[in-house]
């Protein structure tokens, strides 16, 4: 019987064309740049995971949590880990400084043009397309919303 997929999501926060990304300081996915975001914990909306996720991270308090994208990330076979994301943009007040907590290396604020030089996962690379209104030219085939990397970023 296929194992029911974990829910996950991520919080999407722009100020002056900058995206908030964090790196991962954890395998699996040590060292790439995602958005805040993790697992959800027992009761939990994938809205408030998000809000949570975004604070534990980085130390902002975001709100008004709006659904932007799902993706379904079934992961490596091999891993047994299947993941439905939610990605919400949310605001936050203009001051708030992030600062890098949790599982979070180290966080910045980027262009969409340097995050595409960034190890990401595709579904950053998916957003930040159509947040931005950009569509990568160094892509000949459609965006596919089912990536490994993406699953890794839920890890342990």
């Amino acid at each position: 019987m296929p194992k029911q997929p974990q829910l996950a999501s991520s919080a999407v926060l722009e100020r002056d064309g900058r995206y908030l990304l964090v790196r991962r300081a954890n395998p699996p996915s040590a060292d790439m740049y995602a958005f805040p975001g993790g697992r959800a914990e027992p009761g939990e909306t994938p809205a408030d995971t998000a809000l949570r996720e975004l604070a534990e991270e980085t130390g902002i308090s975001g709100r008004d949590p709006m659904l932007f994208e799902t993706y379904d990330l079934p992961g490596k076979e091999s891993e047994g880990r299947h993941f439905v994301l939610s990605v919400f943009r949310v605001q936050a007040d203009s001051d708030a400084v992030a600062i890098a907590n949790d599982d979070a290396a180290s966080v910045g604020w980027f262009t969409p043009e340097e995050i595409f030089e960034l190890p990401i996962p595709e579904s950053v690379r998916h957003c930040v397309e159509r947040l931005s209104g950009l569509q990568s030219t160094l892509r000949a085939r459609d965006v596919c919303h089912k990536t490994d990397a993406d699953s890794d970023l839920m890890g342990s």
